[in-house]
């Protein structure tokens, strides 16, 4: 093939779709490539199916796919999702139900292999950041993935799948894997400078595209320059033309909303990249600094120049680990003195804490409109400030090992109404306590993963 389009579909569980169908329609694209899975979502998916064995996976993978494939087939236009997230056969088994009910035909390839709990004990495996070890969670641990790369992909769309349904794959690699795939890329067996080179640009494509409209210049923070942003309710997700040699083209669809220029895809760039020179995947390691980035106008900029290194012989692994219980209760207080009267009412529930000998980790206080989105770098507004606010909300959340804590919590607060500082409104959150996952980051040999990834083919109709 002289070139591809690859289009972006979601960023995270929950994005929209219509911007996907618009790419269907009018942006000429043969892939679509998204990403379900943000960092957390494992752990969203892990209480799914603690209630249902048959949940575990983005249930949002459904109705998307229902709404694009009948613009997908009449265009041959092939999907690939890591919807799968814990239950990469239960997604793809929803799937066929769902397109066996419409009478639809399709080939769903369903890739697994990547949970990896049962490993992690035999390979001791500390936390990537602090060095714990493993043996302190071992027996609270709920789930572990490692992050896969694009050839369990790659060899799915050669068995002539149209949808490719994964388990926790990296990002990126959901868009190289096409490349790969389309141009015939080495891949597992890389050993030249230009195989690494190729891959790190399908690997900078994949990463200019994972998070849907953010690379079209959706949460775009750049000062005074997110103003000019246009028509953000009609945002078109960004789409990549790509060469065999792996330079692209960044654009969208025609007529839709958001932005494609230099500073926008800059940013993409850089989002959540620790080392520019090295940013590791499980396909190769990119290094950003040769990157060129030409801006054409007109909502085009074309990538090219990126370097690789050889890949890690390590893959990231994302754990989930019991780790107690939350509740949080909102609150608010109106002028005069509002702030001070909300420190009051905190007083008095540190006061219930510790007359009652309730169990808990930490109190965490906050007050939304004045330090929830910086914290401890939000300026502190001075006395007379605060004296003059019209009003002050409060959350307070309690972290604790004891779910009957956390369950009466709650009940805490109510009497204030009465017989706390005047002025009192709003209280939210009363009755809600739920259960805390903690996340526990580490590596593993991916020799002793790729052995168990395997690929089933679903046929729907066929």
């Amino acid at each position: 093939m002289n070139n591809i389009r690859i289009g972006a579909g979601l960023g995270f569980y929950g994005d929209a779709w219509e911007p996907v169908v618009t790419s269907v329609e009018r942006g000429g694209v043969h892939y679509v490539a998204s990403d379900h899975l943000a960092e957390l979502t494992l752990a969203i998916l892990q209480k799914d199916r603690q209630r249902d064995p048959a949940l575990g996976y983005a249930r949002d993978v459904v109705p998307m796919l229902l709404r694009l494939w009948p613009l997908m087939q009449a265009r041959g236009v092939r999907f690939v999702c890591n919807a799968g997230g814990l239950n990469p056969q239960g997604a793809g088994e929803a799937v066929r139900a769902a397109f066996a009910a419409k009478g639809w035909r399709a080939r769903i390839a369903v890739v697994s292999g990547d949970g990896v709990l049962g490993l992690l004990g035999a390979h001791k495996a500390p936390h990537f950041f602090n060095a714990t070890p493993y043996a302190q969670v071992q027996e609270r641990m709920l789930f572990a993935n490692a992050y896969l790369g694009a050839q369990p992909i790659v060899d799915a769309l050669a068995l002539g799948a149209d949808i490719v349904i994964t388990g926790r794959v990296a990002d990126a690699a959901l868009f190289l894997a096409p490349c790969v795939h389309a141009f015939g890329w080495k891949l597992a067996d890389a050993s030249s400078a230009q195989d690494w080179n190729r891959l790190a640009q399908g690997l900078c494509v994949g990463h200019l595209l994972e998070c849907s409209g953010q690379g079209a210049g959706g949460n775009f923070g750049s000062l005074e320059a997110w103003k000019s942003i246009p028509d953000l309710a009609h945002i078109g997700y960004p789409i990549a033309q790509v060469e065999p040699d792996g330079s692209a083209l960044i654009c969208k669809a025609p007529g839709t909303g958001g932005r494609i220029n230099f500073d926008t895809v800059r940013q993409q760039l850089l989002y959540e990249v620790h080392n520019p020179h090295a940013y590791a995947s499980p396909d190769v390691v990119l290094d950003m600094s040769t990157l060129q980035l030409e801006d054409l106008g007109q909502d085009r900029v074309r990538v090219s120049g990126a370097t690789g290194q050889p890949r890690p012989q390590q893959l990231k692994v994302v754990g989930g680990y019991q780790d107690g219980f939350k509740a949080e209760v909102t609150w608010g207080f109106s002028w005069p003195d509002a702030y001070a009267k909300a420190q009051i009412a905190i007083g008095m529930v540190r006061s219930q804490l510790h007359d009652k000998k309730i169990l808990h980790d930490e109190l965490f206080v906050e007050f939304p409109g004045l330090n929830s989105a910086h914290g401890a770098l939000a300026p502190v507004p001075s006395d007379e400030q605060l004296s003059e606010l019209n009003e002050v909300w409060v959350r307070m959340v309690l972290r604790t090992p004891s779910k009957a804590a956390a369950d009466g919590f709650g009940r805490l607060f109510p009497w204030m109404g009465l017989s706390g500082p005047a002025y009192t409104c709003g209280f939210s959150g009363l009755h809600n306590s739920s259960e805390l996952l903690g996340i526990w980051p580490t590596l593993i040999e991916r020799s002793v993963v790729e052995p168990q990834v395997r690929i089933a083919l679903l046929e729907v109709g066929v």
